[in-house]
Parts: structure tokens; sequence; C-alpha cells
């Protein structure tokens, strides 16, 4: 009897840490909120016209996964609140409704927000119209031809500074973008390649091109005063990276065109906290 109960209370105490050990003070607070509000922006996600429920789309399949992967860890509930643009997201973390969020890295950003190293890495290219003459990513950049990108994306911005002789029309949100290309007002569109390969596929004839004019650093992004968060959540994403789950997330979203990035060593081994590489 008493080796029975002493082996309960054994087993009580390798299951009471889990529940009262002190959380990281690095993340006490979302610990103790219970929940991680983790913002994401257009194209990243679909909501469900009838229940309301954000479920990632594309790139944003493996988003949802690492985000999850994250909630799991802090052993809270994960909240997505969706955003029609990456601006609107970058509010969101300033006003503090947004514990995190996942953002294209972009050195202009970083004055308002806190980054963690890229996790991975979506090319930028045109979905072409059908017709349109446009074989490469230097065809593209001529007199006369038209070009649609959505407004404050890291591949508008990007495309902005390489761009000589074509013309840009910047909307708001990538539905607009490709009602231009559908309706022959666009010849095509710069964005990521991923949701560029979804849209083609709903207008025959359309095509998405093989080379590229840039890249977007996709990382985690934290309110900018939030110095200890940013560290915890780069560790993260230093892990994540290492031990194979961005790869495995990729894999399962069946996303064509992303790659993981390269880790980032310091800080994995903790030799330089993030915050010192703001």
């Amino acid at each position: 009897m008493k080796r029975s109960l002493h082996a309960l209370l054994m087993l009580g105490a390798l299951l009471a840490p889990a529940a009262a050990a002190e959380p990281d003070p690095r993340v006490a607070d979302i610990v103790r909120a219970g929940k991680i509000r983790v913002g994401l922006h257009l194209p990243q996600f679909i909501k469900d016209p009838a229940s309301g429920e954000i479920r990632g789309n594309g790139t944003g399949a493996v988003i949802v996964q690492v985000a999850q992967a994250l909630a799991q860890r802090l052993g809270v509930e994960l909240v997505l609140v969706g955003h029609p643009s990456p601006p609107a997201l970058v509010e969101c973390l300033k006003a503090q409704a947004c514990d995190a969020g996942f953002l294209g890295f972009l050195p202009n950003r970083t004055g308002e927000v806190g980054f963690t190293a890229p996790y991975i890495q979506v090319p930028f290219t045109f979905m072409v119209r059908p017709g349109a003459a446009i074989h490469s990513v230097a065809d593209a950049d001529k007199a006369g031809i038209r070009i649609a990108a959505v407004r404050s994306h890291a591949s508008t911005q990007t495309l902005a500074r390489i761009l000589t002789r074509a013309e840009m029309t910047v909307v708001e949100i990538p539905d607009e973008a490709f009602e231009l290309i559908r309706s022959g007002r666009a010849d095509a569109w710069a964005a990521p390649r991923p949701p560029l390969l979804e849209y083609a596929a709903e207008l025959p004839g359309a095509r998405v091109l093989d080379d590229h004019y840039g890249a977007n650093l996709q990382s985690m992004a934290v309110p900018k005063d939030q110095a200890g968060r940013l560290d915890y959540i780069s560790a993260f994403i230093e892990e994540a990276k290492a031990s194979g789950l961005v790869q495995r997330a990729i894999e399962r979203a069946g996303e064509r065109g992303i790659e993981v990035a390269p880790l980032d060593d310091a800080v994995l081994t903790g030799s330089v906290p993030a915050a010192k590489r703001q």
C-alpha cells in the first residue's frame, strides 16, 4: 500500500510541473491570458462566411501550422486574427491587439515592429494574362506593359525599386489585382508565387513565370517594445527550422516554390538575443 501511494505521489510530481511551473517571464503575459492572438493578412487566409472561422490559405497553411506549434509550446489557445493588408496587421501589433503576427520582412518596418529571423523564403514573380507576350521577368519591364500589384506588400515594394519602363497599377487586395488580369486591364500581376499559382488555376491560359525578381523573407513580428517576447519567439523559430517542423509544414500544405530560410545560428545558440539585432 505504501509502495502504491509512493508511486502515485511520484507520478503526481512528474505531471505537476507542466501545470504549476512558473511560465517563462518573456511570455508570462501570454501564458496568463491563456491565448496568443496571431495576426495574418490577405492572402494568407480565408474566412468562412458562415462561421467566421479563419483558415490558412496557400502560404498561410504553412503559417498556421507554425502558429499552432507555438501555441502548443506555450500551452495556450491559438486565436487567428485576419487583416486585409500588411499595414493593418502592423497597426494591430502597434496597438497591442495582436501578440504576434506573420509579415514579410522589410527594413522600413523595423521601426514599427520587432522581427524574428525569416523562417521561409517565397519568390516574387508574375502571373501573366492569357495571350500576353511575357515569358520572363525581363519581358515584363517594357513600355506599354501594365502590371497589377497589391499596396504595401513586400513584393510590390521590391518591384517598385527595380521597375523602369512598365506601368504599375496598385490595388488594395489580391482579388482586385486578379480582376485586372481577368478583364484584360493588366498584362501581369506581381506577387509571391504561391497565391499566383492558385489564382492562375481559375483563369484558363494564365501563366505564372518560372523566374523571379526577389523573394519574401517571411518572419514573425511582435510589438516593438516586447524585446523578451521577441527573443522567445525567435528561438522558437530557429528550433522549428532546425527540427524540420517548417519543412514538414511546407510538405503538408503542398506548397510549391517555398523554401525553409537559412538558420540564424546566433539566435539558435542564444549567443545574440534577437532584440539586439533590431
